[in-house]
């Protein structure tokens, strides 16, 4: 199904999805537990925020539970993160080359995960793009509105390659083949949190709650009787405008877009999301919503359909089992999955502006 635009509306856009409350916001619900309510937790965690809402009549165990999830997160952070001294994906990106590297059974499954999702997009996702880090500028602390040089762009996409990273399930290592390659779990990492903090809410009895961790996302049971609404962000549009909602539950939402981190120079917008293929920002999508049962999957398929772009990235979402999508095009136009046909409810077209 494809929506086209053509409305013009010059624009900035900062968030990647939007949580919609149900008509009422945070009444009592005519339940059981009728002294449930709605806690939420707001904190930073691995350069960006996390928000956690449980419906619960028991604060004392949901407040304790989210210590969990931020100690777990701060965890995991200390595994994967590329800026932590000591972490595994450190280690294994110095001995890029040279020798395998232990690493925990964490980055051995999200390296099986990143794998499945690389083959599956043609290499359009690959862990191994961040041989480009430092070369493009689009993080906030680190922003340089400069083009980098073409042939060390040239240069460093020849390092990137999925099939040189090789896990070793039995000894328990990785190891990457190539001298200067670099693994990055940027594009994937989040989701693999996500997953993590759904399991330890349901390991302490949680069933109704939303777990938003930049543009990842799961939902899980319901809010006030009814399945959680949330809203895809118009990536044009102001901030928290959604053109889009759909009702879920039990389901991950991860949005990947090229608003977040941009910049735009003679008329042309530059973007974080790298197309390993040219070594450049990705043409031909502005942002690619998955539905699905895990969020470490939608994560990295997310960011894969997006650099595949809108017909052949719609085309693997049609193809793959439980998953679902909507993207809108560089054209302005929006696809939806066939799965998501009479369930997702437009808004509005999204706004048509570069």
């Amino acid at each position: 199904m494809i929506f086209s635009a053509a409305r013009t509306m010059a624009s900035k856009l900062l968030l990647v999805v939007m949580l919609v409350l149900s008509p009422g916001g945070c009444s009592r619900p005519t339940t059981a537990d009728s002294k449930a309510k709605l806690v939420e937790s707001k904190r930073a965690s691995m350069g960006t925020e996390l928000h956690v809402s449980v419906w619960t009549s028991d604060q004392g165990r949901a407040e304790a539970t989210f210590e969990k999830i931020t100690r777990e997160f701060d965890r995991l952070e200390s595994l994967m993160s590329n800026w932590k001294d000591g972490s595994d994906i450190q280690q294994l990106n110095a001995a890029a080359g040279r020798h395998p590297v232990p690493i925990a059974d964490e980055l051995r499954d999200l390296f099986r995960t990143a794998r499945q999702v690389s083959d599956w997009t043609s290499g359009r996702f690959d862990v191994t793009f961040g041989v480009m880090s430092g070369l493009w500028k689009f993080d906030y602390q680190n922003k340089d509105d400069s083009i980098p040089d073409h042939n060390e762009v040239v240069r460093r996409r020849r390092l990137i390659n999925y099939r040189d990273l090789e896990v070793d399930e039995k000894s328990g290592t990785a190891f990457l083949r190539r001298e200067g390659m670099v693994a990055n779990l940027g594009g994937i990492g989040k989701g693999y949190a996500v997953d993590r903090a759904r399991d330890i809410l349901r390991e302490n009895g949680f069933r109704d709650f939303m777990i938003q961790f930049g543009g990842d996302m799961y939902l899980a049971g319901r809010l006030e009787n009814r399945p959680w609404r949330v809203g895809i962000q118009d990536p044009r549009g102001p901030e928290g405008r959604s053109f889009a909602y759909i009702e879920l539950s039990d389901s991950t939402f991860s949005t990947s877009g090229d608003y977040e981190r941009f910049f735009i120079k003679d008329g042309r917008r530059y973007h974080h999301i790298i197309d390993p293929a040219t070594g450049e920002p990705s043409e031909g999508c502005r942002s690619v919503t998955i539905v699905a049962g895990s969020a470490t999957l939608a994560d990295g398929l997310s960011t894969g359909v997006f650099v595949m772009g809108p017909k052949a990235g719609m085309a693997l979402i049609e193809q793959l089992p439980d998953v679902e999508g909507v993207i809108v095009s560089s054209k302005n136009e929006v696809l939806v999955s066939s799965g998501l046909e009479g369930r997702l409810t437009m808004l509005a077209q999204p706004t048509d502006a570069p």
